[in-house]
């Protein structure tokens, strides 16, 4: 079976991450039209902005050389962009790995969803197994910023689990209702541990092992495990 993934992609020399940052109030879903030259053309669905400022920011944008308004729905307006750079142009200033960039198009993958951040591009998409992904994964590590948000097996009905053990959880949870969390804290450590029936030594560890597994799930450059 195959993998689904989202992931966010950190690079601020990605297309129409400046229309992005300029209205971050707005949510700018982007699609690649490729049978219009080299370039391909840029698709805007732009929803929960507002239109003037977004249309001045495309106008702005130093990668669009004209746009237009193709439809418009309530809050939603959807617009045709055409770019101004060239590839090289486009990200040859922050990304040195072009060639590699460019091989990213024959990886067994299919990006469904593009959505333009102030900072980046979230995605989403269909991959035909382990490898096509880490051949992407890899090359966005390595070039710029990759935060893997969700990886799951195609068909499955839940995402992965956090990889945290009951008592990890049990801990966890118990700590962050006593607001042992917050800033600044409403408990202390020993009253955690009383709750949870253990040392204070124990809980320290407990909670630290269930922190740190968290940030290998979540932010580490690691993939979270698959279920079986």
């Amino acid at each position: 079976m195959g993998l689904v993934a989202a992931f966010d992609i950190h690079c601020n020399a990605l297309p129409l991450v400046e229309v992005s940052r300029t209205v971050p109030e707005a949510t700018v879903l982007l699609e690649l039209q490729y049978n219009h030259g080299e370039r391909p053309l840029f698709i805007l669905t732009v929803t929960d902005g507002p239109w003037r400022t977004v249309e001045t920011a495309l106008t702005d944008a130093a990668d669009v050389k004209t746009w237009t308004a193709i439809g418009a729905s309530d809050a939603t307006r959807r617009y045709q962009a055409v770019p101004t750079l060239s590839f090289e142009q486009q990200l040859g200033g922050q990304i040195d790995d072009l060639e590699g960039l460019e091989a990213l198009a024959t990886v067994d993958a299919v990006i469904d969803r593009i959505e333009v951040n102030p900072d980046g591009w979230r995605q989403s998409g269909w991959f035909a197994d382990r490898e096509a992904f880490g051949e992407f994964a890899s090359f966005w590590r390595e070039n710029a910023g990759f935060r893997l948000l969700r990886l799951t097996r195609d068909g499955a009905s839940e995402p992965p689990g956090d990889g945290l053990t009951d008592r990890q959880r049990e801990a966890l949870r118990i700590a962050y209702e006593m607001g042992y969390f917050e800033i600044p804290r409403r408990t202390s450590l020993e009253a955690v541990a009383t709750e949870l029936e253990i040392s204070a030594s124990s809980a320290s560890e407990r909670l630290r092992r269930a922190q740190t597994q968290l940030i290998e799930e979540t932010s580490a450059a690691t993939w979270p495990p698959l279920p079986e």
